[in-house]
């Protein structure tokens, strides 16, 4: 019996839910993600229809990263995969690690709030398209997980984020054994030989045929995956097509050599339950490889996890932009891939080691950690960045013997110190620890070789970007106002929200000048770009235009001088500006345009629209371009929404259209706070999670306050 808030009956529920949805929906692979505490990852809670070992890749994926489970979940709508061509072209990270023909189906779990999302997984012999039945059945199946988990939140018992992945059935448990000494009758009678393996590889039954063709015993075999108990089958290409049997579910085949020269095709026929394999002498022995000029044995291959991991990594640094993105791609994926418990990872700067990111250290020891010299004796760190070799320590009498105090700082049992080496130059240092004594064997310790040098790369490249995004970012908040002014009879707000994507700077710029004190201008603008040149063209835009303004020049005049400067300096990037003079004497605004979007206009009694403004070219075109002057009345209780095209651009929507959204969400805003009204127009424009580009936006609201013309 168990009892409310049991964590036992709260996942058998789920667990049976979950298994239920994959088996009526057909899939072959089903997986539950869960959003991690913290809201940065989704982590695997439950798989079905493959061992966990084949998820171990992407067990815990970043919330921003470009797979079809968290765009699922940050964009709350179904994704559909149809075939390998179009995960490859869509997802090419995912593709990496899934290079099987399969078809595949990604769903928001979602009710009172996002829990995360449900994978869905089918062989590529079903069509390639979703039905709406089909798609209903997923939908409610994600509302019912849902309502599953909000009910064990309210038990006490919510996600963790923390426990293991939990494997379940996914063929029902109820299966009859009665007729098994009828089918081993069967198996024996045929030619050749049958084994079968269960989803994790290990051989459940074996023929006596099968144990004469492999040369091995029936005791020697069940129980075990064959590329352990069969040397000549311990080769990452094998398992690869055990594999590729499982995630497809497609019949699969492959000759194999038993040694000397026994040549043997396997054929694997794969379903829910297992595969049943056929083994027989092959008809034509493929030419033999190539002879190796050294005598010596040859290394042990490393397991094909850890290959579709290494794979699975590089993708993944392919992606990372900063230095905080390598730490954390490297604690999400390194750490887990070999049981690590702690992380250090430092970049080499002017004779010290700068400790750049860590996990599982407390803050006190990295601080006596950081800024060590580069030959420092005092660990390991030293000596394998000088002399590019990696350093190994299964215990902590092992570290003792050679760096005595290392054992006692940071209270580890293991370390691997892994040098990040480019070309001869040293980048810095990898550092993975354990809570317990650990044997590295070859095989790992090749792998982890390998994965510093991907990390190298990555880490000395994102140093790179975050300097220029230091520099870029520095120049850019230079030339944003700080603050704006305040000016009788007007509400002002403002915000810059910079691009997620890329260098995450942008050319877009505002500005509210004070002109006197009956009249003000306000400007936006949107440089081409997202980098140093953007920003600083930007600058010199918003201070060739501040120096005219003040001087009195009429909007048409301000943005044509500017042009001109624009067109001298010729710095190749086009600007699009928007010059407003508001007078608050003659009650009157007065517009030129340079080819941005027009500003959007709310009246007292709640029309909006967009105003109608007659652009010219792009600043920085054309010299002699003239910009039409348009006049609205400034009348009491009008609100100007000025914004740049980040806001309202999106793959696959008319300009006009999403003008027209905006004008609409504006018209339904409460104007009594602009802070909250800007808010309400990024939420409804989706712009709160991923941008691919910058936005400014400003927002005036004219009270009924009088101006004196004298």
């Amino acid at each position: 019996m168990t009892s409310a808030g049991d964590p036992v009956a709260d996942n058998g529920e789920l667990d049976a839910v979950f298994a239920d949805t994959a088996r009526r929906t057909g899939a072959s692979i089903g997986a539950l993600y869960l959003l991690t505490p913290d809201e940065q990852s989704l982590r695997l809670d439950v798989l079905c229809g493959a061992p966990a070992e084949f998820a171990a890749p992407w067990s815990k994926v970043a919330v921003a990263a470009p797979a079809p489970v968290t765009v699922a979940f940050r964009e709350e709508h179904l994704v559909w995969v149809g075939s390998q061509e179009e995960m490859a072209r869509t997802y090419p990270r995912t593709s990496v690690v899934l290079p099987y023909p399969l078809v595949l189906a990604a769903a928001p779990v979602t009710g009172t709030r996002r829990w995360g999302a449900l994978l869905l997984m089918w062989p590529a012999t079903r069509p390639p398209y979703m039905t709406g039945r089909e798609r209903g059945h997923i939908t409610a199946s994600c509302r019912r997980l849902a309502r599953l988990l909000e009910e064990a939140a309210e038990r006490g018992r919510p996600p963790s984020g923390d426990e293991r992945t939990r494997v379940v059935p996914l063929a029902p448990e109820d299966r009859s054994d009665s007729p098994a000494m009828a089918a081993a009758d069967f198996a024996e009678r045929l030619p050749g030989g049958s084994c079968a393996l269960n989803l994790e590889g290990q051989v459940t039954y074996v023929s006596s045929g099968a144990c004469d063709l492999l040369d091995c015993e029936a005791g020697r075999l069940l129980g075990t995956v064959p590329w352990q108990s069969l040397r000549w089958l311990d080769d990452p290409t094998y398992e690869d097509r055990y594999r590729a049997a499982v995630l497809s579910r497609e019949p699969v085949s492959f000759t194999a050599c038993r040694p000397p020269d026994h040549w043997l095709e396997f054929h694997l026929y794969p379903d829910a339950s297992g595969i049943s394999i056929r083994i027989v002498p092959s008809g034509a022995q493929p030419p033999p490889a190539p002879a190796s000029s050294h005598s010596a044995r040859p290394a042990t291959p490393a397991r094909a996890g850890r290959l579709y991991q290494l794979t699975h990594l590089a993708a993944g640094l392919t992606e990372v932009v900063g230095v905080q993105d390598v730490v954390a791609l490297v604690a999400e994926q390194v750490m887990p891939a070999f049981g690590a418990r702690g992380l250090v990872l430092s970049t080499a700067e002017a004779g010290r080691l700068r400790i750049t990111g860590y996990r599982g250290y407390d803050p006190h020891i990295i601080e006596r950690l950081d800024g060590l010299s580069v030959d420092t004796d005092f660990t390991p760190a030293g000596r394998a960045l000088s002399s590019g070799v990696p350093a190994f320590f299964s215990d902590p009498e092992e570290m003792r013997r050679l760096y005595p105090e290392t054992p006692q700082v940071s209270g580890k049992q293991a370390w691997a110190f892994l040098p990040l080496i480019i070309s001869g130059r040293p980048v810095g240092c990898c550092i993975l620890s354990y809570d317990r004594p650990r044997v590295f064997p070859a095989e790992e310790r090749a792998v982890m070789t390998s994965l510093a040098g991907l990390i190298a790369q990555a880490l000395d490249r994102a140093r790179l970007y975050d300097t220029k995004h230091e520099l870029a970012h520095g120049l850019q908040q230079a030339v944003l106002p700080r603050a704006l002014p305040e000016i009788a009879g007007l509400r002002v707000a403002a915000r810059y929200l910079p691009a997620t994507r890329g260098m995450a700077i942008g050319g877009d710029f505002y500005d509210l000048i004070r002109l006197g004190d009956t009249a003000a201008a306000a400007v936006i603008g949107d440089v081409q770009g997202h980098n140093v040149a953007a920003a600083a063209v930007m600058g010199q835009v918003r201070t060739g235009i501040y120096a005219h303004a003040t001087v009195g020049t009429s909007p048409d005049q301000i943005l044509a001088r500017t042009n001109r400067l624009l067109a001298d300096l010729a710095p190749d990037l086009f600007t699009s500006c928007l010059y407003a003079r508001l007078d608050f004497a003659c009650r009157r605004v007065t517009l030129a345009s340079a080819g941005h979007p027009p500003p959007l206009l709310r009246l007292a009694d709640g029309d909006t629209r967009p105003a109608d403004v007659s652009p010219g070219p792009l600043l920085g075109i054309d010299p002699e371009a003239v910009f039409p002057l348009t006049e609205i009345p400034l009348a009491p209780g009008l609100t100007l929404a000025f914004y740049t095209d980040g806001l309202i651009e999106k793959p696959g929507i008319d300009l006009d259209d999403a003008i027209a959204g905006l004008a609409h969400h504006l018209a339904h805003a409460d104007e009594r706070d602009l802070d909250l009204l800007i808010d309400h127009l990024l939420s409804k424009a989706g712009m709160e999670g991923q941008r691919a580009d910058d936005i400014a936006l400003l927002v005036l609201h004219h009270d009924a306050v009088h101006h004196d013309a004298g």
